[in-house]
C-alpha cells in the first residue's frame, strides 16, 4: 500500500518503498500547474507509485514531466516503465545521462558490478526510454510550470557528474538528489537530525560536492528537498553536517586502506566499512539512539555503498597505488 506524505498545497511525497523499504526514496509529485514528478526510483516502486498517484486522484495521462536528478538506479531505474504508463510524460534528465536512458545497457553493467546477485531483485526490468520523450536540461535552463513557479535546473556534480539540482521559485527549496546526501529522517523520532554523504561510484568527487553545497547556500536554499527521504527545514545545518562528514569519511577512508590486507577493491571495501561503521554508529552511540534493525541495515547499506566509491575515488586521484 502506497503511503503519502503531503508536505504542503503543491507538493507530496510517494514513498516508493525502495529497496522494499518505507522512507527510503521520495517521489515527489509537484502540482502547480503542470505536474512534475520527481524521482521514480527503479522499477519495483513503480505500483507504489502509481498506487500514490491513484490517492491522489492525478491520471497517469495528467502527468507532463517525470524529473530524474541523475541516472543511477534507485532514482531514474524505473523511468522508461514509468513513461510507457504516462502516455503525455517527458523525461527531464542530465545532458550527461541522456544517452544511458536512451541506451541503458552500460547504467546495467554498472549497477551489477555494485549490486551483484541483487540487481534483478533491487532493479529488473530497466526499459530504454525513447529518444523523442527526452527533455536536456542544461545548467540555470528552466521549466515553467505556472505563471508563478518556475523550476530552475542547476548542474551538481559531486556525488555524480550526471546530476543536476532544481529550484522551486515558490518556495525557495532545492530537489538536490544525492548531492548533499541522505536524511535520515526516520531518527527524527529519536530526536536526531542525521544527514550523511552519498559517496557511491564512480564519480564521487568531495571538491566537487563541496562545491555544490556552496552553489545551494548561496541561491539562498529555503528547505532540501532529499530524494533519501524527505524534506528539511534547516538547509544550513544540512551544509554545515557535510563540511563535517566528507573530510570525516575521507579520513575514514585513508586509515581504512592503510590497514587492508591487499589491495584488491573487495579488501579495501572491506576495511573502508569498518573505518566508517566505527565512526557513524560511534557518533550515534554517543547521542544516546537506539537503532531498531530496518534503519541499521539501511545505514550499513549506505556505509557499503560509500566505501565502494571512496576507494574508487582513491584508485583514480592517486591515493592508492596498485
Amino acid at each position: 500500500m502506497a503511503n503519502i506524505h503531503k508536505i504542503d498545497e503543491r507538493l507530496t511525497i510517494i514513498d516508493s518503498m525502495d529497496l522494499r523499504k518505507k522512507n527510503r526514496t521520495s517521489t515527489y509529485i509537484l502540482q502547480d500547474g503542470k505536474i512534475a514528478l520527481f524521482e521514480p526510483s527503479a522499477s519495483p516502486s513503480i505500483p507504489y507509485i502509481i498506487e500514490g498517484l491513484h490517492k491522489l486522484n492525478i491520471p497517469l495521462e495528467k502527468i507532463d514531466y517525470i524529473i530524474v536528478t541523475h541516472i543511477h538506479l534507485d532514482h531514474a531505474g524505473g523511468a522508461g516503465l514509468l513513461l510507457e504508463k504516462c502516455p503525455n510524460a517527458k523525461l527531464v534528465v542530465h545532458p550527461k545521462g541522456a544517452r544511458h536512458m536512451i541506451t541503458p545497457e552500460r547504467l546495467i553493467a554498472s549497477a551489477k558490478s555494485v549490486y551483484g546477485d541483487d540487481f534483478d531483485r533491487l532493479f529488473d526490468p530497466i526499459v530504454a526510454v525513447p529518444e523523442d520523450r527526452v527533455i536536456i536540461m542544461n545548467d540555470k535552463e528552466t521549466i515553467q510550470m505556472s505563471e508563478k513557479c518556475t523550476l530552475t535546473f542547476y548542474d551538481s556534480p559531486g556525488h555524480a557528474n550526471h546530476h543536476f539540482s532544481i529550484h522551486d521559485s515558490v518556495t525557495g527549496g532545492i530537489f538536490t538528489g544525492d548531492t548533499v546526501g541522505i536524511f535520515y529522517s526516520q531518527l527524527l523520532e529519536k530526536g536526531l537530525e542525521l544527514y550523511l554523504p552519498a559517496t557511491s561510484p564512480n564519480q564521487f568527487n568531495p571538491d566537487a560536492m563541496l562545491a555544490s553545497a556552496k552553489l545551494f547556500e548561496d541561491l539562498g536554499a529555503k528547505k532540501i528537498y532529499f530524494s533519501h527521504f524527505g524534506v528539511s527545514e534547516h538547509p544550513q545545518k544540512v551544509f554545515t553536517e557535510l563540511r563535517k562528514w566528507v573530510p570525516a569519511f575521507i579520513e575514514a577512508g585513508k586509515n581504512g586502506v592503510s590497514k587492508a590486507d591487499n589491495n584488491s577493491f573487495e579488501s579495501l571495501t572491506e576495511a573502508v566499512v569498518k573505518e566508517l561503521d566505527n565512526i557513524i554508529f560511534s557518533y550515534l552511540q554517543e547521542q544516546n539512539i537506539s537503532l531498531d534493525d530496518e534503519i541499521t541495515e539501511i545505514i550499513k547499506l549506505d556505509i557499503f555503498v560509500s566505501a565502494q566509491g571512496i576507494v574508487d575515488y582513491f584508485q583514480k586521484t592517486g591515493v592508492i597505488h596498485e
